[in-house]
């Protein structure tokens, strides 16, 4: 079973000509309110593509509809809780190229206490995944916890933070980057090639796997001395994202179901690659079917 210990936020949505430049007010052409947050994000791409997810986030009580969202796709909420504080939301422009940038509340995310990870943690059985990301509270509980415990634990640390480097990352299992985030572990720069990133991420946790994500360069994967990558796909991007949340839930969703790493990488790089010509965070991670049917016959756009 895979638990996500994952943020839920209200994603307010601007279309605007180009990100607002600082001292700048500018119009917005489009405008829309829905589900979001990476946690939930990627918690919903989990069930979409056929995996078993169980989602221990909190909202405030007033956004239940957000938690309606996550149980009708398929997503288990039994540890999602409703609250008396505000939810966490972001701020999200999306520009004419289909770039974002967001601006982040965390709320209702960060009233996670330690208390709460160990009845969460109690809840896990033996084997079990837990995925996490770097957008809810106690989380040095969890990883401390996780390493104690007969569970695996799976990483994105976005949004970055100097937080991270205070985690016990050895406790981790899988891990998922971007290239940004991977240098900033690494401690290297940003601009170094694929493989150097790679290889310092492997000298500083040479027992956890990497994914990167490399947008237009693809994705790797790592473990040990063994490496994989997968192409991106060529599609016009309309709004990039959730994209990021969309590979890791289909990745690991179809590592649940057996299959081999060369084939969640394929598997997860197509629904990204639909996810990116669909508008909107959680509404533009698509259906298993629309993933295999791209799979099958390629993908138009």
């Amino acid at each position: 079973m895979l638990h996500n210990f994952g943020s839920i936020n209200l994603d307010h949505v601007y279309r605007v000509p180009h990100l607002v430049r600082p001292g700048e007010t500018l119009a917005s052409s489009d405008y829309h309110v829905g589900l979001g947050g990476k946690g939930a994000n990627q918690s919903l791409a989990v069930a979409l593509a056929g995996g078993e997810v169980s989602h221990w986030g909190r909202i405030g009580r007033q956004d239940a509809w957000a938690r309606d969202i996550l149980a009708r796709a398929g997503v288990n909420v039994s540890f999602t809780e409703l609250v008396d504080v505000p939810s966490g939301h972001a701020i999200i422009q999306v520009d004419d190229h289909g770039e974002n940038a967001i601006l982040l509340f965390p709320g209702a995310n960060q009233g996670f206490s330690p208390s709460d990870i160990d009845a969460l943690l109690d809840a896990c059985k033996p084997g079990d995944w837990i995925l996490t990301q770097n957008e809810c509270s106690a989380l040095p509980e969890l990883f401390s916890r996780a390493r104690e415990s007969d569970v695996h634990l799976a990483f994105n640390p976005a949004p970055m933070s100097d937080a991270v480097h205070r985690l016990a990352l050895s406790a981790c299992d899988l891990l998922f980057v971007n290239r940004g985030e991977a240098a900033w572990l690494a401690d290297v720069a940003e601009t170094e090639p694929a493989e150097r990133l790679l290889d310092a991420l492997g000298e500083r946790l040479p027992d956890t796997a990497t994914v990167l994500t490399l947008g237009h360069g693809g994705a790797w994967y790592q473990q040990g001395s063994t490496r994989h990558h997968r192409p991106a796909l060529a599609v016009e991007a309309v709004d990039t994202t959730a994209a990021g949340d969309t590979f890791i839930g289909y990745f690991l969703a179809r590592r649940q179901a057996g299959d081999d790493v060369p084939r969640c990488l394929e598997v997860a790089a197509t629904a990204a690659a639909l996810g990116v010509m669909r508008p909107g965070a959680a509404e533009s991670i698509p259906g298993k079917n629309d993933v295999e049917k791209a799979l099958r016959d390629g993908i138009a756009g």
